[in-house]
């Protein structure tokens, strides 16, 4: 499934443009909208480094908004399952709701494990063409780290069968090739990838 390929169900159906367009609302506001899209195993640190990056925003005065797995999946998505399709599926409507915040003024912190790099691409190619900021972030850990770690217990039942189609167990995960950042939250410091993103969002013109 693609932006291009999504069968449309819904017809005579038109986008609608305000008078109120990006450049109000990012003067508004201070900063303009952009969608960090965090990728990386269970236990790697996507949400731990997003939850640091929007306090760290916040302590500028700067609008950013969460998207967690677990929690959209706890809402939104809770009609999807874990099948390459509905992980799919999954991605595609992250995608477009991160979309609707970055042209909104929003920094969105999306964080997913996103294993497949086609599903990411498909986001990049919504922010594209929507002309929006998109910064793919590689949380990359050790998938030994990873499962030392397991805050969730994930891997451990993964391990002993009771999950199937875990991302770096029995189901794969395709590391990003060209990510705008690349975390190694298994050698770096959460101060330090803090950091890094706020730079790389200064540099760019978003944040001041």
């Amino acid at each position: 499934m693609s932006t291009t390929t999504l069968e449309r169900k819904a017809t005579n159906v038109h986008w609608h443009d305000g008078e109120v367009t990006r450049d109000h609302r990012a003067q508004m506001l201070g900063h303009k909208g952009v969608t960090l899209w965090f990728t990386g195993l269970s236990g790697s640190g996507k949400s731990t480094v997003a939850v640091a990056v929007e306090k760290a925003l916040a302590a500028r005065g700067v609008l950013s908004y969460r998207l967690d797995g677990d929690n959209i999946r706890l809402g939104i998505n809770a009609n999807l399952g874990f099948s390459a399709e509905d992980r799919q599926e999954n991605i595609r409507r992250v995608g477009e709701i991160s979309k609707l915040f970055a042209d909104t003024g929003v920094v969105v912190l999306s964080s997913f494990i996103s294993p497949y790099r086609d599903d990411r691409d498909m986001v990049r190619r919504m922010h594209e063409e929507a002309e929006l900021p998109y910064l793919e972030v590689f949380v990359d850990c050790a998938l030994e780290e990873a499962e030392a770690r397991d805050p969730k217990g994930l891997y451990k039942k993964a391990r002993a069968g009771e999950i199937r189609g875990f991302t770096g167990i029995d189901d794969p995960y395709e590391a990003p090739a060209a990510p705008e950042l690349h975390l190694h939250t298994d050698q770096m410091s959460l101060e330090e990838e803090v950091q890094v993103i706020l730079s790389a969002l200064q540099s760019r013109g978003i944040i001041a």
